[in-house]
């Protein structure tokens, strides 16, 4: 925390200005746990079906105590204007950058698990100075990236109750409080569906949405694959690819979402061992594992050596790692559903996102959608992996308001 002056709220409440300060001391910490690892003995097959995969781990930890610079970062978020304030009981922080352009719009961006505000740093600039990265002015944003609370340098819950829909209720007061009469949203993973409760709770401020990760599958067929069961007949090519990517993302793809929504407390590992919070936190799903894998290996693609120490270190400094796998237990929602987003809606399909959402499905699930989209790059973490390709996209699917 800095000395500047606190600021009020439209409402009265004090708005903190932020900044981050890591002691030394905690950085030699850091550095002094990742050489003591005891690692595991090596997986018994020449892939990741059994999990992180020792050389990989290994690269990761040789890296992490040797050679990666927490001072980088650090120094990026400060130049980043950053902000606490207190909403429902809880210290909420965000990062918020207005557009030099004139009749911007305000645009609230929600990160995910194992995310953090690092996910969205690169698409700070491409979406408040468009001008900059190819776009024109009538297409920037005000831009506010808050951190969710029990993740970053948001305060962790202390009681029960902080779902999903508690966090969209907060994310209206912040916008509110920010002086916001009209906002869109945005969200990918946990983002994705802060943002349709968002939706769903329709404020009126909110126009509409943006997801990368849509909540639009059938409720019967959302049923249906996590049963395990056969595809139901009467799919399209497009549903039954959907389909199918749904029985191995249900099967095989989401244990850490299992074992977090059931016992996130027994996780004491991953905030005692950096080495355990990194390969817990890399074992997210395969393709985004295979990205961040290839970088420790020489093959850097999208998320860089860099990139993902950035999120794991931030994380292990705010001993976070925990408190964020309670978001699972909270939720009582199911993760890929239609849920009945009445407002308007824009959807940007990346091919290597857990499941490829047919537009027949978005179509059937937001009765107002704005804009559709199947882009030819990116995943899951897609502002972090093709920050251009996603502002892009974010641009495009608001651009209908603006008229």
């Amino acid at each position: 925390m800095n000395q500047v002056s606190q600021l009020k709220g439209t409402d009265g409440v004090a708005i903190r200005p932020f900044h981050v300060n890591v002691p030394e001391a905690e950085l030699t910490d850091l550095r002094m746990r990742i050489k003591a690892t005891r690692f595991p003995d090596k997986e018994t097959v020449s892939d990741a079906t059994q999990g992180a995969q020792l050389a990989t781990v290994q690269a990761i930890a040789a890296y992490w105590a040797s050679d990666y610079d927490w001072r980088k970062v650090e120094a990026k978020l400060n130049a980043l204007p950053q902000f606490v304030t207190e909403i429902d009981g809880l210290d909420i922080h965000f990062i918020h950058v207005r557009s030099k352009h004139d009749n911007a719009l305000p645009l609230i961006v929600s990160h995910g698990w194992p995310g953090s505000i690092v996910e969205q740093m690169k698409i700070i600039d491409p979406l408040t100075n468009p001008t900059a990265h190819g776009g024109s002015a009538s297409d920037a944003f005000h831009l506010l990236i808050p951190s969710i609370p029990g993740y970053g340098y948001s305060g962790k819950p202390t009681t029960a109750g902080w779902d999903t829909p508690r966090i969209a209720r907060a994310w209206g007061v912040l916008m509110k409080r920010l002086g916001y009469t009209k906002y869109v949203a945005q969200g990918g993973d946990w983002g994705a569906v802060i943002t349709e409760q968002m939706a769903l709770q329709a404020a009126p401020e909110l126009l509409a949405i943006h997801t990368n990760m849509p909540g639009a599958v059938p409720n019967d067929i959302h049923a249906a694959a996590f049963s395990g069961a056969p595809a139901p007949a009467g799919l399209s090519a497009d549903e039954k690819a959907c389909y199918d990517e749904l029985l191995f993302v249900f099967s095989k793809g989401i244990g850490y979402a299992f074992q977090m929504g059931l016992r996130p407390q027994t996780l004491y590992g991953i905030a005692d061992s950096p080495v355990g919070l990194a390969s817990y936190l890399l074992d997210h799903d395969a393709r985004s594992y295979q990205l961040i894998a290839g970088a420790f290996a020489g093959k850097p693609s999208g998320i860089s050596r860099d990139d993902f120490l950035d999120n794991i270190t931030l994380t292990w400094l705010t001993n976070t790692g925990v408190s964020s796998g309670r978001l699972y237990w909270e939720n009582k929602l199911g993760f890929f559903n239609a849920k009945g987003v009445k407002i308007p809606v824009a959807v940007s399909v990346f091919p290597d996102e857990l499941y490829p959402t047919p537009k027949s499905w978005a179509e059937q699930a937001y009765p107002k959608l704005i804009h559709y989209n199947k882009v030819d790059r990116g995943g899951h973490f897609a502002a972090w992996e093709q920050p251009k390709i996603f502002s892009e996209e974010v641009r495009a699917g608001f651009r209908s308001l603006r008229a």
